[in-house]
């Protein structure tokens, strides 16, 4: 049987040029075709050798640095180059929220071919660490281990791991020390009970051979001061569950809900699965401008509390509202926009696919004494209808904040059928926005377009735009 032949290629002194898709560097080989290189940053000079070969690109990692760019800075965190959560924290805040304000714009520009009226300067976070509300970590009884681990030879004794996947491997969990992503006591509740587990034979998960009982944590933290955990078992042991959990109660009186689920799947999602209160209250509350939010373990709410916030009010704006529109929030999860903007509207119909959470968004808007909201769940393509808008009335605004893949073409279809006068389209990612954006511009020109930093050391960013009818 013949050797397969080794494709690898290496090229010397690569400028990096840009900063590309998920955050990586831009570079040119000497052959012409684009290199996508893992962990530089744009002014990098580097060595590469490539990974994987494209028929325009290769993608290649960094074999040795020749000039570092003036652009970078320290990483602060001991896990950066291993773990996938940060991949720019080397490099300076201000020169984030460069790269991540081109991308946006050029994506709209070159994707949606659209004009932009007005841009506003993306809006960066006042906090660039521990800036998150939720984090989840994963168990592992076969953690992964270090280069150095690994070529020491040794009999690694301590292979438990509670902590993030390794990117691309889904079996492979890094065991954390230290996050930055999640202010205190995250780390402490994270570290302790790794340690109690272990040190009670608590058995840690391994999702190849599908044993063991620890299964993945939930951590939220709330606006209000209030934490919630949230275990996953992948099965019933009555005696180690209750030790694990009472062991939390006891060395964490701050935590204001504690609850646990039993899953049995092969998968470790729990949003069919029932989650069972143990102590405390099976929610939280986040609080923004006066207006209160239940978050149950299964409720979606923006990660960066403060900078949804600035995100809800430049949406708001962007709408215009005098008082007397009837506003659509399509996309609505768990009504958070659509009663952020009611005391400006005359009534808001606020439209979402998931049923539990137009359940929250009710409870929420009679928690909070709205009366001009009305919320409904089902399929967007398949409520969003024609009769759907007799029955309920002709929006004056559209608010829409679709997934990462972005609306329907049929969505599209009949937000140009309908013809609001306004339209502003929240998006977390630029590329499906403008595909979007390109198929309204026949009828609706963008007056202003301003991006929103909702995640430090990373590549990921929001986008706000406001569209008005072509007269």
């Amino acid at each position: 049987m013949a050797r397969r032949k080794n494709s690898k290629k290496t090229f010397e002194k690569v400028e990096i040029l840009d900063a590309g898709s998920k955050g990586k560097g831009i570079g040119r080989a000497s052959d012409g075709r684009v290199l996508i290189i893992d962990n530089v940053v744009p002014g990098d000079v580097v060595d590469v050798s490539t990974y994987k070969k494209r028929k325009s690109y290769y993608q290649a990692k960094p074999t040795q640095f020749i000039e570092l760019s003036p652009k970078r800075t320290e990483p602060v965190c001991d896990h950066f180059g291993v773990c996938g959560g940060c991949k720019w924290q080397n490099m300076a805040y201000n020169h984030q929220l460069f790269y991540k304000e081109k991308e946006v714009l050029e994506n709209l520009k070159r994707i949606g071919k659209v004009e932009i009226e007005s841009t506003k300067p993306i809006l960066g976070s006042e906090k660039t660490y521990f800036y998150r509300n939720k984090m989840e970590f994963s168990f592992s009884n076969s953690r992964w281990l270090t280069e150095s681990e690994i070529s020491s030879g040794k009999d690694i004794q301590d292979k438990n791991a509670l902590g993030f996947h390794i990117p691309g491997m889904w079996d492979k969990i890094l065991n954390l020390n230290k996050c930055h992503l999640q202010e205190d006591p995250s780390n402490a509740i994270r570290n302790k009970i790794r340690d109690f587990a272990t040190k009670n034979n608590i058995e840690f998960f391994n999702p190849r051979e599908q044993i063991g009982l620890l299964r993945t944590l939930m951590i939220r933290t709330s606006s209000t001061g209030e934490y919630m955990i949230l275990i996953q078992f992948y099965q019933e042991d009555k005696a180690k569950r209750e030790l694990l959990l009472d062991f939390i109660i006891e060395e964490f009186p701050e935590v204001t809900s504690l609850q646990y689920v039993i899953n049995e799947k092969g998968n470790d999602t729990i949003y069919d699965q029932e989650v069972i209160k143990y102590f405390g209250q099976d929610f939280i509350f986040e609080e923004m401008e006066g207006l209160k939010f239940k978050i149950n373990a299964k409720s979606f709410y923006q990660t960066n509390s403060d900078q949804a916030y600035e995100l809800y009010k430049i949406a708001r704006s962007f709408a215009n509202l005098s008082g007397e529109e009837l506003v659509y929030d399509l996309y609505t999860g768990t009504g958070t926009i659509a009663q952020f903007v009611a005391k400006k509207a005359k009534h808001v119909v606020g439209i979402e696919a998931v049923p539990e959470a137009i359940k929250d968004a009710k409870a929420n808007a009679r928690l909070n004494c709205i009366e001009n909201t009305s919320f409904f769940a089902g399929d967007m393509k398949k409520i969003f209808t024609t009769e759907f808008i007799a029955e309920h009335g002709q929006p004056d605004v559209i608010i829409t904040d679709p997934p990462r893949e972005g609306m329907h073409k049929e969505v599209v279809e009949q937000i140009l059928s309908v013809k609001p006068k306004r339209i502003v389209y929240v998006s977390c990612n630029s590329a499906t926005q403008a595909r979007d954006l390109e198929l309204m511009d026949h009828l609706y020109k963008i007056e202003i377009s301003q991006a929103v930093d909702m995640f430090p050391q990373t590549h990921h960013v929001e986008n706000v735009v406001s569209l008005s009818l072509r007269s």
